[in-house]
């Protein structure tokens, strides 16, 4: 379910200029069968695993509990980290903030939105250990979707590197499968009619 950042690259999508001196960690892709032609982004957040009270999976909400206490403990996710001045909402153009289906700076869980297009949205967030970036493209193919989450992440001081390192393997072997395989069921469940499954 990972691609080659390059496929995602060639997208047009805002987000390629706006975070251009951010680094691309890796790129998910999830299909999303059916769903009818009219689906935007508002649609994928509207099911998304992020936005949720927590994920059925055991494993990830113990994987996110550690780290939300790890967070308290060592006050990774104080207000302190998040400086609005190192936001880039900042960046956004008036045609970015005019075209935006909600309004940049909207809270989502522990991110903060700064736009949602209709293909296209970008959230960032910021702590002690990392100022990083889920930037999400909605793809049409003949038989529904393709969803693209793409994770930028911008060191923020020396601990951001064995943070990475660290939290790497569980991201990509437990919670992103995870998190996709939801993603699919929400979707099925919300935008499939129950005589096409």
């Amino acid at each position: 379910m990972r691609v080659d950042p390059a496929e995602f690259r060639r997208l047009d999508l805002r987000c390629h200029a706006l975070l251009r001196d951010v680094p691309l960690h890796d790129v998910w892709q999830i299909f999303l069968d059916g769903g009818g032609s009219e689906r935007t982004m508002r649609d994928v957040l509207a099911i998304s695993p992020f936005r949720g009270s927590g994920s059925a999976n055991i494993l990830v909400r113990a994987l996110f509990a550690i780290r939300g206490g790890l967070g308290r403990v060592f006050g990774w996710d104080d207000e302190r980290h998040d400086s609005s001045a190192a936001s880039y909402i900042h960046r956004l153009t008036n045609d970015d903030r005019a075209g935006s289906l909600i309004r940049p700076g909207t809270r989502e869980g522990p991110f903060r939105s700064l736009y949602l297009f209709p293909n296209e949205a970008v959230f960032e967030i910021r702590n002690a250990t990392v100022h990083a970036f889920l930037a999400s493209a909605l793809c049409r193919r003949s038989d529904g979707y393709t969803l693209y989450w793409a994770i930028y992440v911008m060191p923020v001081g020396a601990l951001t590197t064995l943070y990475i390192a660290l939290i790497d393997p569980f991201r990509r072997f437990i919670i992103y499968p995870v998190l996709i395989r939801q993603t699919q069921a929400a979707w099925a469940r919300a935008y499939v009619p129950t005589v096409a499954r």
